[in-house]
């Protein structure tokens, strides 16, 4: 982790004590000509703290995140930081937001890229400004993610396995599910580890649309992690209704046809209980979905359309 000096120098440009910045770093350009940035807010106090880094859009139709990251700078630009450092990235990936897609324009996971190399594949070129401009400052990292394929995600905070500081941070973010993630290979979260940041990846709404409680939700996280770190002055805002998930399970189409959920995300299920139908269009046949466990269902899928083997239905296990 590191410690927070006096000057902080991003892609060459000084942000000294009490200073607010946008930098601009430039990460191509399309085949038109025009060329593509990354900007990266910087709020620097006047008082020394620590430094927390919040991500937004790493897959370009997770506009939810786009929109907290986005509002988050905002809020703390206005109201200023009692001490420490805000570094606000609403838009990570530009490539994937200009074509509404997960991915860059070559196919590639800019959140499977990591390290991440200035001479690599254009996510490849992404993730590289991350963790070479970026980690080496942060002292706490959030990284703000939705559902995809118009599957709704319930919102959640993920942490790392037997990492006690993302465990806390996670209780402090104060959001109904506390969900135990293992790392996935060459993510964000996985170099986070290895600079022993504390770090939380935020799940809510589903990709390509606003959703408004996972927006509230998550500013008021960043809010309740902000407060706890002496950033800004305020009480947290803590519920003693968190629920902790250490194993989940997908429930999976087992036939094709038109989906109806009749349970959605947050609510509680029992094994053996029905929990949405698939027809056919000219409802000659009807397979009921019944769940196979108890548990909160974390994640559904809002697709009217399903096909065998599709995920419908993601269950937190308690």
């Amino acid at each position: 982790m590191s410690i927070e000096r006096k000057v902080m120098v991003i892609a060459n440009e000084v942000i000294e004590s009490g200073e607010q910045k946008m930098i601009k770093i430039p990460v191509g350009h399309l085949p038109s000509g025009t060329k593509i940035f990354t900007n990266i807010f910087v709020n620097k106090s006047i008082n020394p703290g620590k430094t927390l880094v919040l991500v937004g859009g790493m897959h370009g139709d997770e506009i939810n995140g786009t929109e907290i990251v986005r509002r988050a700078a905002e809020i703390y630009k206005h109201s200023g930081l009692s001490s420490g450092t805000l570094i606000t990235i609403p838009l990570l990936n530009v490539y994937g937001f200009i074509r509404f897609t997960r991915d860059v324009s070559d196919g590639k996971d800019v959140n499977r890229s990591f390290p991440g190399s200035p001479k690599g594949s254009l996510a490849s070129r992404i993730a590289h400004i991350l963790h070479k401009e970026i980690l080496p400052y942060a002292n706490l990292l959030i990284d703000f993610h939705t559902g995809g394929d118009q599957r709704y995600n319930y919102p959640q905070v993920r942490f790392t396995r037997n990492d006690r500081n993302s465990f806390k941070m996670a209780e402090i973010f104060n959001t109904t599910f506390m969900v135990e993630s293992r790392l996935r290979p060459n993510s964000l979260r996985q170099y986070a580890e290895k600079f022993k940041i504390p770090n939380l990846a935020f799940e809510g709404g589903e990709s390509g649309r606003f959703d408004g409680l996972s927006i509230n939700r998550a500013l008021q996280g960043i809010k309740n992690v902000m407060i706890a770190n002496d950033m800004i002055e305020g009480y947290l805002n803590l519920s003693d209704d968190l629920i902790y998930i250490n194993e989940d399970k997908w429930i999976r189409a087992s036939s094709s046809g038109i989906f109806v959920w009749s349970r959605s995300s947050g609510q509680f299920i029992n094994r053996g209980e029905i929990i949405g139908t698939i027809s056919d269009p000219d409802n000659i046949k009807i397979d009921r979905v019944k769940s196979k466990f108890s548990g909160y269902i974390i994640g559904h899928n809002n697709a009217p359309v399903v096909h065998i083997g599709d995920a419908l239905f993601h269950l937190g296990l308690v």
